[in-house]
Order: C-alpha cells, then sequence, then structure tokens
C-alpha cells in the first residue's frame, strides 16, 4: 500500500535528476555549458550535469548572454529571472531560475526513445 501524499504535493513523477534542486519558488540547474556549438539546446546529460549546447563563442560574455536568453526563453521568463549563481568563467555552471512559467526541464530529464 502506497504512503499517502501531504495535502496540496504534486504527484511524483519518478526521480528527479542530480542536476535539478526546487528550492522556495525557484528551480536551481547545474549546467555543463558547451559554446560554440550549430544551435542552441539542452543535449542530455555530463557529469551529473545538464548539458547546454550554446550557438555563441566563450568570448566577452556571448556564451553567458545566449545561455540566460535560452533559459529565459525557454522557461518563460523575463531575463531578470534567470541568474547565474556560480561559474560565470567556467563550463560548469549554477543557474538559478525564479517563478518559472513553464518546465521544460522534465522533458530534458526524460531519457529520449531510440
Amino acid at each position: 500500500m502506497p504512503l499517502p501524499r501531504p495535502p496540496g504535493a504534486a504527484p511524483s513523477a519518478g526521480p528527479r535528476p542530480c542536476w535539478l534542486r526546487e528550492e522556495e519558488g525557484a528551480i536551481v540547474l547545474a549546467l555543463h555549458v558547451q559554446p560554440g556549438a550549430k544551435r542552441t539546446g539542452a543535449a542530455g546529460e555530463h557529469g551529473g550535469a545538464l548539458r547546454i549546447r550554446l550557438a555563441a563563442p566563450p568570448v566577452d560574455g556571448k556564451a553567458n548572454a545566449e545561455l540566460v536568453r535560452f533559459l529565459a526563453e525557454a522557461f518563460g521568463v523575463p531575463l531578470r529571472q534567470v541568474t547565474i549563481v556560480r561559474g560565470e568563467t567556467s563550463r560548469r555552471k549554477t543557474v538559478r531560475i525564479d517563478a518559472p512559467a513553464l518546465r521544460p526541464d522534465r522533458d530534458w530529464a526524460r531519457p529520449k526513445a531510440g
């Protein structure tokens, strides 16, 4: 017999990926960023982080700007609600998205059908 859910709790959709954390109306993503790609998008996992390919070079903050733009569009929020918390100059980044309107991370966490 399954354990009862607390009132107001969402049904579980399976185990949460290790690159995703939810806290106080925001989500925090652990990312492995690959600048210089042909196009921008989520591309599976890499070493416990969500891999994001960016169609921008890693110079003059262009890749970070493209990352913030992509995540804001994907989660349906203004640019100001996407913050690079850690890793401004690294491929490994921690990003916080406040009050996401959309949740594409749920699709990104699903294994791709072959």
